[in-house]
């Protein structure tokens, strides 16, 4: 899987066209870092970043954008409307493919200590990244903004966690931080009128909306807003439970709603000790802000959402919560539209969640799991989705043999050339083994009489998917593992020191030549045994392509295991050798026994 990383730094600068294109220029220069988006807002006099790429190529990049905005930007002449502190305001790193949040808070972590000890910037780490736990929200850590910001670095609780405890006034102080994606999300009504879009979007959000009573159905805007009284009660704003404390409300609110109830006033700026004002009911998703406007363009009133973190309320459940209540109140949705890029993963939980209720296979092939996903979320109805820029981090083949179509695969085959090879044809066969164990899954779970499978079926169609661009990216990197033989052969043996040399990156690239083929037979085995899983259970007129499927597959095991065993002699490593041969063995002795195993059931539905 390819490691990305999402980089979405935000500078203080929103007007100058020459100093943003110098600053964004800086990024472009770093190879192996795609800009994906430049959006500058007059305004706010702030530009938001998105670029994304190989954790440190990311890194680099993020760097050297604020080193130069902290050359050209000066604070003590910024004005705009959006909360800020520094010349470069807030760096975040998002995981996006392959690369984990705690790796994401260590890229964070060197970032930000480079930026502090090198440009001598005060950086506060935050939300993921953070050190302490008040300082994991970022609108605590830039309370005060840049005006006030001397005075908190004077205030031994706000020294930063990197650079100098001294005020800088040209370049300010920077947050760093590792958070989740955060996917930008609008949801199209059939209606012009933007306080439905607002009643939706409240009922969304996790901030909530004012508690009210009365004749709220469908229509919430019309009931009578709840108010903490003035006799000392206290309600609560998801039930009817009144408390004759906070103290009692909080403790009903962590037993029956599972929250910190403190904790929720405070964020929402109501003193706890004391609170005044309406009484909130909270919003039906955690992570999720949201406010309804009309969209011009559109003609049609429009709820613009952030998913703060996709993985918690992911977008087919906000989606669907939308069309509850738009249902509500007799008006319908038209249509949604992602503003910027969306994560693969993000993409892949909707279209299993579709399916599923679809009752269809969720084990099909990523582009028709994107497709599904674009289809029942309607990403395409308002505005034009294009998959290959919208989505971040889809899984494929991206090796030169993977990529080729059959014919020309065939043609470089045959060619005198060493590569590619039987280790590239063996990954290939059972490439094709896996496949067919999906196929067959993917049309069983089509048919009536094998609904009480379907669990199963979805599992082998799953992992069928899963083996099969696994074998597939071992068409090349067999290829490339013979590459590492043949460069240690053209190495120089004049001197002792150069043979000694030679002969190390040697014993190395046949180590690796061996491993290779060695886990292609390992991944032969696991599509052998969906096939002798699947064989019991299929339609008897889909026995053959079962049959077919575990005969590719065990053809991909022995093939694969002449590539180990050529290697093998090469090898002076002893002990490297005997667990080789010894790993071989048992996974040739498995195969072997689950290939006979679908060659029985294959007889059985034959008949013959």
């Amino acid at each position: 899987m390819e490691r990305i990383v999402e980089c979405v730094p935000n500078f203080s600068e929103g007007r100058n066209e020459g100093v943003i294109k110098e600053i964004t220029g800086t990024i472009e220069a770093v190879a192996g870092v795609q800009l994906l988006d430049v959006d500058p807002g007059a305004d706010t006099n702030r530009t938001v970043v998105t670029m994304v790429g190989s954790p440190d190529d990311v890194a680099e990049a993020a760097f050297q954008a604020v080193k130069r905005a902290s050359q050209l930007i000066d604070m003590r002449q910024h004005r705009g409307a959006h909360p800020r502190f520094g010349a470069t305001d807030v760096v975040p790193f998002v995981p996006v493919s392959g690369v984990t949040m705690d790796e994401c808070a260590k890229i964070a972590r060197q970032v930000g200590k480079r930026i502090g000890e090198d440009l001598e910037i005060p950086v506060y780490l935050y939300e993921n990244a953070a050190t302490r736990p008040e300082r994991c929200n970022l609108s605590r850590v830039r309370s005060g903004e840049y005006e006030g910001l001397e005075e908190k670095l004077a205030d031994a609780e706000w020294q930063p966690d990197f650079g100098p405890g001294i005020f800088n006034a040209k370049a300010g102080a920077t947050a760093v931080g590792a958070r989740e994606f955060l996917i930008a999300y609008n949801i199209d009504l059939n209606t012009t009128e933007r306080k439905y879009a607002n009643e939706i979007a409240y009922a969304l959000r996790e901030r909530g909306r004012w508690k009210r009573t009365g004749n709220i159905e469908p229509f919430y805007y019309k009931g009578d807003i709840v108010r903490f009284p003035d006799d000392g009660t206290y309600p609560c704003g998801p039930c009817d439970f009144v408390g004759d404390s906070f103290e009692e409300l909080a403790e009903h609110y962590a037993e029956v709603h599972d929250g910190d109830l403190r904790a929720r006033y405070e964020a929402l700026g109501i003193d706890s000790e004391n609170p005044s004002g309406p009484v909130f009911n909270d919003g039906r998703f955690k992570d999720v802000k949201a406010i309804g406007w009309v969209v011009d363009n559109y003609n049609r009133a429009q709820i613009s959402i952030n998913l703060n973190n996709y993985k918690v309320s992911p977008a087919h459940k906000v989606f669907e919560a939308a069309r509850e209540e738009a249902s509500k109140r007799g008006i319908a949705i038209t249509g949604s539209e992602i503003v910027g890029v969306v994560p693969y993963e993000a993409m892949r939980q909707s279209a299993v969640y579709y399916l599923r209720r679809m009752r269809k296979s969720t084990g099909i092939p990523v582009p028709d799991l994107v497709e599904t996903a674009i289809q029942s979320l309607g990403l395409r109805d308002v505005a034009p989705f294009e998959t290959e820029e919208k989505v971040l981090g889809m899984p494929k083949a991206d090796g030169p043999l993977a990529q080729r179509a059959t014919f020309d695969f065939v043609d470089a085959v045959s060619r005198d050339s060493p590569a590619p090879g039987g280790g590239s044809v063996a990954a290939l066969a059972g490439a094709l083994g896996g496949a067919l164990a999906a196929m067959v899954a993917n049309l069983s779970v089509s048919k009536g009489e094998f609904d009480s499978q379907y669990e199963a079926l979805c599992k082998i169609a799953d992992q069928g998917q899963t083996i099969k661009d696994e074998l597939v990216r071992g068409v090349d990197q067999d290829t490339a593992a013979f590459d590492l033989v043949l460069e240690a052969m053209r190495m120089p043996r004049d001197t002792e020191v150069e043979r000694h040399e030679r002969a190390r990156a040697m014993e190395e690239g046949y180590k690796v030549a061996t491993l290779v083929p060695l886990a292609t037979v390992e991944q032969c085995r696991d599509a052998l045994r969906l096939c002798a899983e699947i064989a019991p259970i299929t339609d008897p007129n889909m026995v053959s392509d079962v049959g077919t499927g575990a005969l590719l597959a065990h053809a991909g095991a022995q093939a694969a295991a002449y590539n180990v065993r050529i290697n093998l002699p090469h090898i002076t490593d002893e002990d490297f050798e005997a667990e080789t041969r010894a790993t071989l063995t048992g996974l040739l002795g498995e195969c072997s026994e689950l290939a006979a195993a679908v060659a029985a059931e294959v007889e059985r539905g034959l008949g013959s």
